[in-house]
């Protein structure tokens, strides 16, 4: 599907026993949400699954959240989860999709060309009756070798001079209203609005009953946002999650000059010495 960006259930199930195929849980919510990701797993997850702890796998001396972590730290943490070079890497979240295509961005950016997020995720899943198991799953280690895409992953200094200069386009996963400034951030200290000049789609937009759009239905959003398809792409939204939706729906519809700002609106809307938009 899709360039194998996208996997189904059916192919999952059938792929399941696959020597080659490691599925991973990459569960994550909002704080706002008080749900607890590994718990969640700990009682259910798909056959197999490991489970990938966004707020670990990062750079933890950063005060920013979920940071990319250093390519050796990735290495380690893949190696001791059981994931290495030459795996089928199938990604899903508990949520549907939310946090599954930030874990598919990671692995790609730390260099892994053959990752796929699982489409409708856990709740498809169950909603099909699919099997489901408990506990903690681990897997021999395997040597995982990190390579760092600079490319892929952009810092403030980098967003200030793309907005300066026009050399890429910035898009907003957030709601509407967070990017008005008209709802407040979900994170205590934020100031409220946007970049100046930045593009909103929300990620739900995406999305068809926890599904991704179809090709035609995901260009036609990316349009109705004004967005350029022939220039670059800046992704961005509250911590760097959501934005790597909009890079795998980018992706999916074959643009390839994408890239995340890891910082997103934690960085940006923490600051004073940068702009901000409302309206």
């Amino acid at each position: 599907m899709s360039e194998g960006l996208l996997v189904s259930t059916d192919w999952l199930e059938t792929h399941l026993s696959a020597p080659d195929v490691v599925v991973v849980d990459a569960s994550w919510y909002l704080p706002t949400e008080n749900r607890d990701p590994h718990a969640e797993y700990l009682e259910r997850h798909i056959p197999g699954a490991v489970f990938f702890d966004i707020d670990k796998i990062a750079d933890t001396k950063s005060d920013l959240p979920h940071m990319l972590p250093r390519p050796e730290a990735f290495s380690s943490a893949m190696r001791k989860m059981g994931i290495g070079d030459g795996q089928r890497i199938v990604v899903y979240d508990g949520a549907g999709m939310f946090s599954a295509p930030r874990v598919w961005w990671t692995f790609r950016t730390m260099g892994a060309t053959d990752v796929a997020v699982l489409d409708g995720g856990l709740p498809r899943w169950i909603n099909e009756n699919r099997a489901l198991e408990d506990g903690e799953i681990r897997r021999p280690e395997r040597h995982f070798t990190a390579r760092l895409d600079h490319g892929a992953v952009r810092d403030l200094n980098d967003v200030r001079r793309v907005l300066q200069t026009g050399s890429a386009q910035v898009i907003d996963a957030r709601s509407p209203e967070r990017f008005r400034g008209e709802a407040p951030e979900p994170r205590p200290g934020l100031r409220s609005g946007r970049m100046p000049g930045s593009l909103n789609v929300p990620v739900v937009d995406l999305f068809d009953n926890g599904t991704m759009k179809d090709v035609g239905a995901l260009k036609a959003t990316f349009d109705a946002a004004g967005l350029d398809l022939s220039k670059p792409v800046v992704t961005t939204c509250g911590s760097g999650v959501t934005a790597s939706g909009l890079a795998l729906a980018l992706a999916l519809i074959g643009h390839r000059k994408v890239s995340v700002y890891d910082g997103s609106w934690s960085e940006w809307g923490g600051r004073e010495d940068v702009p901000v938009e409302t309206g």
